[in-house]
């Protein structure tokens, strides 16, 4: 159990990423030792966001060092992969990906490179920002790098489409017990598996036999399972009842937007991309042509995904630091931009959290 005074910092929304959701599964080692960083700013407002970001942590002078790597043409170049795989760390912005046609998915890409098996999307409530909802706390784990997004698609025949489903055992093995790591190394009671294997019954059958298995290991951690329909509809109507979901890739991309909803929206939503030697943390939202290049773009999600960078890596004062700042920014409401009900354009945002850091 957590001691009181956590438990009550954590029930007003003051140390939601630390002991509920961004605990580092590595030791803490806040060291004035500089690390290395690859920083890829992506397209639309993230320049814009990146900037804020980089700005924030200068301020609280996280000893971080950026390597920036520009993605240009809709390719992720040499130079690109070469900065991820030597820093083994990296923070993105938003990427375009067209729909149809067009170059691939720019994130499927860099997730399949570094075989980045595990997505962590942490929705806490965030207090000072009402929604229908203030007592939400799920980290939903998505498997990453099959199901529905393996990229096997072909034309049959005209007018007939098939895309491949691939679930292997390797990949849900290693997703799962990464589900169960993170429910003991973070405090956490209870993971449910996530399926629809009464219609899908050999691929989620699949799924939900190396769940089962790698549960077993983990006797202390509360196990269950629920269809993917029956989640979306208590997590509507309670969001409470869940703690830790694991998942397919397809269940995943969608209830981890449902949950981020719950909260807000993807803008105030963190993720990471694990794998077993390189992490890569990124903002989930869209590039938002239609507002980029004109100071108004909310760098939050970024920002708490470089949050849960720095916990990933031992960073926890300083995480602390910016993320209390944070959340006393938005919890006052004078200096927040649009998408949080204000009038503040991003430079404003920016200087007030940058403010309470001093």
């Amino acid at each position: 159990m957590f001691p009181t005074a956590l438990r009550s910092s954590i029930l007003r929304g003051r140390a939601l990423y630390s002991s509920k959701g961004f605990l580092s599964l590595q030791k803490s080692n806040n060291s004035t030792q500089s690390r290395v960083v690859t920083l890829i700013p992506g397209d639309g407002i993230g320049p814009e966001i990146s900037q804020a970001v980089q700005q924030i942590f200068e301020a609280a002078r996280v000893p971080i060092t950026w390597d920036v790597a520009n993605v240009k043409g809709g390719t992720l170049s040499v130079d690109v992969l070469q900065s991820v795989r030597q820093n083994k760390l990296g923070l993105k912005g938003p990427l375009a990906t067209p729909v149809g046609g067009g170059h691939t998915s720019l994130n499927l890409a860099l997730r399949k490179s570094f075989n980045l098996y595990a997505n962590v999307r942490p929705c806490n409530s965030i207090n000072g920002h009402k929604t229908r909802h203030d007592n939400v706390n799920v980290i939903v784990i998505r498997e990453n790098t099959e199901g529905e997004y393996s990229g096997i698609e072909h034309q049959v025949v005209p007018g007939v489409m098939q895309s491949i489903k691939l679930i292997t055992r390797q990949a849900s093995m290693r997703v799962a017990k990464h589900a169960f790591e993170y429910a003991t190394k973070n405090g956490r009671k209870k993971v449910t598996a996530v399926h629809k294997g009464a219609i899908m019954k050999l691929s989620d059958g699949l799924f939900i036999e190396c769940c089962q298995e790698v549960a077993s290991r983990y006797p202390r951690i509360q196990y269950e399972e629920q269809t993917i329909d029956n989640v979306c509809i208590q997590l509507v109507q309670n969001p409470a009842v869940f703690d830790v979901l694991v998942l397919p890739n397809l269940y995943g991309d969608i209830i981890s937007d449902l949950c981020a909803g719950l909260i807000g929206g993807l803008g105030l939503t963190p993720s990471a991309n694990i794998g077993q030697d390189i992490a890569v943390f990124e903002a989930v939202h869209g590039t938002a042509p239609d507002i980029a290049g004109q100071n108004k773009a909310n760098p939050t999600a970024l920002l708490f995904s470089g949050i849960m960078m720095l916990r990933h890596i031992g960073l926890s004062e300083h995480a602390d630091r910016i993320h209390n700042a944070t959340l006393d920014v938005i919890s006052e409401r004078k200096d927040v931009t649009a998408d949080l009900g204000g009038t503040a354009s991003t430079t404003t945002f920016t200087e007030a959290i940058i403010s309470k850091l001093k």
